[in-house]
């Protein structure tokens, strides 16, 4: 049987969904070096999150305005409030604290285990079969992170992170748990999605990161709209390049990849957040850090794991 030809709209379909998911990909890999710009003007990070999740918050809540959704109820309205923003603060929060003390590069790489937690939460429930393909995967993804752990060690140095402090192993710490805690994050947001848009329940969920920040920074007293005008800038930037326009590139890129395909395209965010960290923030990008990275989303890949952005 002659395979079926690809046609010039598919082509043309496939080359713009590409295009969708690199943006995507690019925007959500800007996420460590622009939190980093911003928090090297003296502004604490919670205080960036902050206003990163509330002027998103503003923006995704007038973009959802202006389409006919239907309403969600109060119940579940409050729901993606406190558990989808709740969520989103805690591995969001954990994921870029790890700056402290590790690269952008290390983070990339680390916090892209996400999948391995995922198949290990989906076996232990007995709702996979533990197949050859997923456990050379896993083996694989245990591989990169050891080869990352152990180089750090060697090193005896805090992976010469742009911030001060010290601790390599708390950084190390701190990428993992985030990466555990959105591996269940996705199937938590996707269990409150239902049939709701993904618009409507990250503009939920936004609100609810943004009210998290907030408190950690009233608790903290670091709330302050005086901050530099490059700090600004990198806050803009969070909250519309790296967080309100890659979902939105992601949606097209879905809609005209595939989950299979976008999900693949989507390895390349670990590569982009290891280049942007060595070319803006000039930090060490290590042989074995990026052949321990680069062994991690080989493996993630083998996993074949259906992801569909929420955060």
């Amino acid at each position: 049987m002659t395979p079926p030809r690809t046609t010039h709209a598919d082509a043309t379909s496939l080359g713009s969904g590409l295009g969708w998911m690199l943006l995507a990909a690019l925007g959500f890999a800007a996420v460590s070096t622009l939190t980093s710009l911003a928090v090297s003007e003296r502004v604490s990070l919670f205080t960036v999150l902050t206003w990163r999740y509330t002027l998103s918050a503003v923006v995704m809540v007038m973009w959802v305005g202006t389409r006919r959704y239907p309403k969600v109820a109060w119940k579940e309205a409050m729901r993606l409030i406190v558990l989808g923003g709740g969520g989103q603060a805690l591995f969001v929060g954990l994921a870029l604290s790890s700056l402290q003390f590790i690269t952008a590069a290390t983070l990339g790489f680390l916090f892209f285990t996400f999948p391995a937690w995922i198949t290990l939460v989906q076996l232990l429930r007995g709702a996979e079969a533990l197949s050859a393909r997923r456990a050379l995967a896993l083996v694989g993804v245990c591989g990169g992170v050891g080869i990352i752990v152990l180089q750090l060690a060697n090193s005896g140095t805090r992976d010469l992170s742009p911030f001060a402090g010290s601790g390599t192993a708390h950084g190390i710490a701190l990428a993992l748990g985030a990466a555990a805690v959105y591996g269940l994050y996705i199937p938590l947001m996707q269990w409150m999605q239902k049939s709701h848009p993904i618009a409507v329940t990250s503009a939920y969920a936004n609100i609810g990161a943004a009210l998290c920040f907030l408190m950690l920074t009233v608790g903290e007293r670091s709330l302050t709209l005086s901050i530099s005008g490059r700090a600004w800038g990198a806050i803009l930037a969070l909250a519309l390049f790296s967080t309100v326009l890659p979902r939105l590139f992601f949606l097209k890129g879905l809609g005209r990849l595939g989950p299979v395909r976008a999900g693949q395209v989507s390895a390349v965010e670990p590569l982009l957040t290891a280049l942007l960290g060595a070319v803006v923030l000039a930090q060490p990008l290590t042989p074995s850090v990026m052949g321990g990275g680069v062994m991690i989303v080989a493996a993630v890949v083998l996993l074949q794991y259906r992801r569909e952005r929420v955060a």
